[in-house]
């Protein structure tokens, strides 16, 4: 009896107000209007296996459109949801992707209506690295009388690394352009090397060092 009279009678007015408030707090979420909202989100591929990577430039993307309390729906940010698709065990080739619920990340407060696309074609390819020349890009007009004698690239090769397929179908990296209007002896110059290609990069991040070296002639030149 002592028991049950401390249980119901001490504290009354503390009891009460926890009562209270949680029927309060009830009555808030259960009256909270439901609300939908459209998500773009990235898709992450996680797992990628060594010395495989994604040979295709598309960026893949889809619209998920939750549903759920509204003041959760208010709060929400695209960083709030992410989509994931595990690649362990990936070779190379061609995969189809679905995209269900359960890999899209999101408030636990929230449901999943809708995706679209829920559906991805993606290329994987054998990741390769190989040494291909630097072959210099040189602009501008050549002083009058003159003409290239000579120029010299240091390093002559650099190495470009990326998809397989990709990576065989360069044949030279580029340098970033090199203005020699006026040079009548001979000038160095630092410039990067790239890649047109944009699932292929040079591997080197350093510069290129190239030096033209210039010639008299007969007649006005000027440089393509």
């Amino acid at each position: 009896m002592d028991f049950l009279r401390r249980l119901f009678f001490e504290n009354v007015g503390l009891k009460l107000f926890s009562i209270v408030l949680a029927f309060t707090l009830w009555l808030i979420v259960h009256r909270d209007p439901v609300a939908e909202v459209a998500i773009e989100v990235p898709i992450e591929f996680h797992n990628i296996p060594p010395n495989v990577e994604i040979s295709t430039d598309a960026v893949y993307r889809s619209t998920v459109r939750l549903r759920g309390p509204e003041r959760v729906i208010h709060q929400l940010s695209s960083a709030d949801v992410h989509a994931e698709i595990d690649l362990t065990g990936l070779r190379p080739g061609e995969r189809t992707f679905d995209v269900t619920a359960q890999q899209i990340h999101h408030p636990h407060e929230l449901s999943v209506v809708q995706i679209v696309p829920s559906e991805f074609h993606v290329t994987f390819d054998t990741e390769l690295t190989r040494q291909v020349p630097v072959k210099p890009r040189i602009i501008g007009n050549f002083a009058s009388g003159y003409e290239i004698a000579q120029v010299v690239v240091n390093p002559t090769t650099v190495p470009i690394s990326g998809p397989q397929k990709h990576v065989e179908a360069v044949d030279a990296a580029i340098t970033d352009p090199i203005d020699v209007s006026g040079l009548m002896q001979q000038g160095s110059f630092v410039r990067h090397a790239y890649v047109s290609d944009p699932l292929v990069q040079v591997a080197n991040p350093n510069p290129v060092r190239i030096t033209v070296i210039m010639k008299q002639t007969q007649g006005d030149g000027s440089a393509h």
